[in-house]
């Protein structure tokens, strides 16, 4: 009894860096214990910590051949549409296949849609400003709002010159329509 105990210890030290999760690769880990220590079956799968049956359970491939038929037809139909949209489409037709086998099935196809990502926004390399040498030569405006205590907005335009950043005009109204604007700038101009 001690023995065994302690020829699984051993075991377990070589097969720690390798412990893996899923059943494929636990799977793997027995195959590697029987050959390397040359013990049963049984005794590998306590081991590897998976059941014999599991060991020993090879998938029937065969089976997928209605569920791939219909997921490509699905999809030939309604392009658009991704994994869900279409497993419901396929339960209204009538078939009555597991959801997770399906799935299964439609990611081996290479079915999956990829997801979108966001936009990302190309670096921009902004340019330097430039000064200006005299009055009048560049102007800047700028529309800001206010609230006030009674909730009314306030809107004020300002022109303002970029030289000495004189305020060549500043227009405050609850309302700033694009004509009195225009009338603004022309005035600013001449």
């Amino acid at each position: 009894m001690y023995a065994e105990l302690s020829l699984d210890h051993e075991i377990l030290k070589h097969v720690a860096e390798n412990k893996g999760v899923k059943p494929a690769i636990r799977c793997d880990l027995v195959d590697y214990v029987r050959s390397e220590h040359q013990v049963s079956i049984r005794r590998a799968c306590r081991i590897g910590g998976i059941g014999c049956s599991v060991f020993r359970y090879k998938p029937d491939t065969s089976r997928d051949h209605e569920v791939i038929g219909v997921l490509q037809l699905a999809v030939e139909r309604y392009p658009a549409h991704g994994f869900g949209k279409l497993f419901k489409i396929i339960r209204r037709w009538g078939h009555g296949f597991n959801h997770k086998r399906a799935y299964r099935i439609y990611c081996a196809l290479g079915l999956n849609k990829r997801r979108r990502g966001k936009k990302r926004i190309p670096s921009r390399d902004p340019l330097t400003l430039q000064v200006t040498e005299k009055m009048s030569q560049c102007s800047s405006m700028d529309f800001m709002h206010d609230s006030l205590f009674c909730d009314r907005c306030s809107r004020i335009f300002n022109v303002v010159d970029d030289f000495n950043r004189e305020a060549l005009a500043i227009e405050v109204d609850l309302k700033l329509p694009a004509p009195r604007i225009i009338r603004v700038l022309d005035r600013v101009a001449a």
